[in-house]
């Protein structure tokens, strides 16, 4: 069975599995993309912050605890929304059951809006980053990571299983939905290459200010075979910009 969007979260064994998967020191988001997060998005406090495909919330939970103003989270699986309202209970936040693809974004309403490994599972960027634009105030900033496109071009590598020892990079420029065999399932995730982003990022009004591949550093791991392993294949592409 496939599974589009945020639809695979809500499968109790996945769910259980990634957030297992998500909460380890190694994981790439917390050795790799979480570090990289924090240093694009620099001072937030007192903003206000609006995070699309949330997740669990545990991103909102310490902006707010570090000083943001206000954070609101979308997220489309209905398992994480519970998770995430149980994350920001009592305080300044607010998650909305809703896709980043149906929310209603509101006009010049925050001072940064993130997005953590969730836009490959959007199939529209050049919509999606023109509503982003909408919702910021001037000057204000988008900050997102992705899956890096080169591990998105083909998943032939996974047959072996989701541990991959050797990268199969195919028809990366053959751009548009990608089925990936991940914990036990198969995900719709969507390729595109780093010129397309740059490029609706700029057609929808965006300065790009900084662009990073996820370069491993050995101060963020607790193993050194991962460390090593990690330095093979870039696996998060991450953009800062400005409205």
């Amino acid at each position: 069975m496939e599974f589009k969007g945020y639809s695979v979260y809500d499968q109790t064994d996945f769910f259980n599995n990634y957030m297992n998967r998500r909460n380890r020191k190694d994981s790439p988001n917390n050795a790799i993309e979480g570090p990289i997060i924090y240093e694009l998005i620099g001072s937030f406090q007192d903003s206000c912050v609006l995070d699309l495909g949330c997740g669990d919330a545990s991103f909102g939970k310490e902006l707010l605890h570090l000083g943001a103003k206000k954070y609101t989270g979308v997220e489309g699986s209905e398992q994480m929304v519970e998770v995430a309202r149980s994350n920001i209970l009592e305080q300044n936040g607010t998650i909305h059951f809703e896709t980043m693809e149906s929310y209603d974004y509101p006009k010049e309403a925050f001072d940064l809006v993130t997005s953590r490994f969730a836009i490959h599972y959007v199939s529209d960027i050049n919509r999606l980053f023109k509503d982003v634009h909408k919702t910021l105030k001037e000057n204000g900033r988008f900050v997102f990571s992705i899956q890096h496109p080169l591990t998105t071009s083909s998943f032939a590598s996974k047959q072996s299983g989701d541990k991959r020892g050797n990268w199969i990079v195919d028809d990366y420029f053959r751009e548009g939905e990608r089925k990936e065999p991940w914990i036990d399932q198969i995900v719709v995730k969507y390729h595109r290459t780093i010129e397309h982003y740059f490029i609706a990022l700029k057609q929808a009004g965006f300065s790009v200010l900084d662009l990073r591949e996820g370069t491993p550093k050995r101060e963020h791991f607790s193993s050194e075979d991962e460390y090593v392993r990690r330095q093979r294949i870039p696996i998060v592409l991450a953009f800062s910009c400005v409205k």
